[in-house]
């Protein structure tokens, strides 16, 4: 199916990407902290109203 050249590459290609992705978070994390305050409450929000329209749908279905 895959080469071992392949899979060695797709090995090495997911856990570089993976650093680099944690690195770049740790960098940025104090500026996200500053910019992004008020994030997690619109997501919270967000869930809610999802749930929300889910007890609607299954209250008017019966």
């Amino acid at each position: 199916m895959f080469s071992t050249g392949q899979i060695v590459f797709a090995t090495l290609f997911a856990v570089t990407f993976f650093i680099i992705i944690i690195l770049m978070y740790k960098k940025d994390l104090k500026l996200h902290q500053k910019n992004y305050k008020g994030v997690k409450w619109v997501g919270i929000f967000f869930i809610i109203f999802i749930i929300i329209l889910f007890c609607i749908k299954y209250l008017l279905k019966n």
